[in-house]
């Protein structure tokens, strides 16, 4: 699944994936639909422990499934950037 998503990126996701990429934040390593437990999050920094999430409309799930898939990743001492649930 996390290479479909890869395959099928938004424009979003492409212009930040070229910051992101090779370490050029600063560094750090991020990747890019990274599977997480039972889900996939647009980009993951493991050093962080965060996930960022772009363009959270556009993808097949409602806010209440959004909130959900972001509240239990949380609990593993993920946090979000970018997330879809109210504050």
């Amino acid at each position: 699944m996390a290479k479909q998503l890869r395959q099928n990126s938004t424009l979003s996701e492409v212009i930040l994936w070229n910051e992101l990429k090779n370490k050029q934040l600063l560094g750090l390593d991020f990747d890019r639909q990274k599977p997480l437990d039972n889900y996939v999050v647009d980009f993951y920094c493991k050093e962080l422990m965060l996930a960022i999430e772009i363009d959270g409309d556009s993808h097949d799930r409602s806010l209440a499934e959004d909130t959900a898939r972001q509240r239990e990743l949380e609990n593993f001492g993920i946090r979000f950037f970018g997330s879809m649930m109210p504050k």
